[in-house]
C-alpha cells in the first residue's frame, strides 16, 4: 500500500528553527501557511497512515495554532483509545516523540485506579506493564500525591503506585534521518503495540462505565 506520509523535510525543520524563542505574532502570521504545509500536514498524513494499517488508532485528532508560541514550535496530535486514555505525539525541533496513558481524569476515575492497583490480580499486572516500558527506554511519569491517599496503608507493596493520578509512558521515536522518511509510520505502530499492555489496562480498570471518549 502506498503511503501518504514521507516524513518531514529539511524544510519543517528550518521553520521551526525560526519560530524558536518569542516570535511575535506578525511573524507568525507570516509563516502560517508554510508551517501547515511543511509541519501540520504531513502528521496527518502519519496519522492516516497509522489508521489505515491498524482501525484501532482511527480516532485522532491533530492540533492547530493556537496563541502561545509553543503550540507554533510544537506539533502535537492524539489518538484517542479511551475516555482520556490516549496515545499522544509530538513533532518539533527534536523529532518525532510518541506518550501512551491516562491523563486529565474525570470524577470517579482516580478511585477506580486505584481499587485496581489495590487488588491482587489486576495490580501485579500494571507493574509488569511499566516496568517492561522502563525497560524498553520510556520514561514513566504522572501526577503524583505527595502523600498517601486516605484509605491506603502506606506499606502496601503498591504505595508509590497508589499515589498517582496520572500515569503516562514516554520516548522519542526514530533517529535523525527516519524523521525523512516513511518509516516513522513503522516506528509508531511498534511503539503503539509496546504501549498496548498499559494503554489496555487502563481502558480496562480506569473508564468510567458509560462515559465517552474526550471530545475532539
Amino acid at each position: 500500500m502506498t503511503r501518504a506520509f514521507s516524513g518531514w523535510t529539511e524544510q519543517a525543520f528550518e521553520l521551526l528553527l525560526q519560530l524558536e524563542g518569542t516570535p511575535s505574532q506578525e511573524a507568525r502570521e507570516k509563516r502560517r501557511k508554510d508551517r501547515e504545509r511543511l509541519v501540520r500536514q504531513p502528521m496527518i498524513a502519519l496519522l492516516n497512515d497509522v489508521a489505515d494499517a491498524d482501525q484501532a488508532y482511527e480516532d485522532f485528532s491533530v492540533w492547530g495554532f493556537r496563541k502561545d508560541p509553543w503550540w507554533w514550535q510544537h506539533q502535537v496530535a492524539v489518538i484517542r483509545i479511551a475516555r482520556n486514555v490516549e496515545i499522544g505525539l509530538r513533532f518539533d525541533l527534536d523529532g518525532l516523540r510518541i506518550k501512551g496513558g491516562w491523563s486529565y481524569p474525570d470524577p470517579g476515575q482516580v478511585p477506580l485506579f486505584r481499587t485496581a492497583v489495590a487488588a491482587q490480580g489486576s495490580g501485579p499486572e500494571l507493574v509488569r506493564a511499566i516496568e517492561a516500558l522502563g525497560a524498553q527506554g520510556y520514561e514513566i511519569t504522572g501526577d503524583t500525591m505527595k502523600r498517601m491517599p486516605r484509605g491506603h496503608d502506606a506499606g502496601h507493596p503498591r504505595a508509590d503506585l497508589l499515589r498517582y493520578r496520572s500515569v503516562s509512558a514516554a520516548r522519542p521515536l526514530g533517529g535523525d534521518c527516519a524523521q525523512h522518511t516513511s518509516a516513522l509510520v513503522d516506528a509508531v505502530l511498534r511503539a503503539a503495540q509496546e504501549l498496548e499492555p498499559l494503554l489496555s489496562w487502563l481502558a480496562g480498570h480506569v473508564t468510567v462505565p458509560g462515559s465517552r471518549r474526550r471530545p475532539a
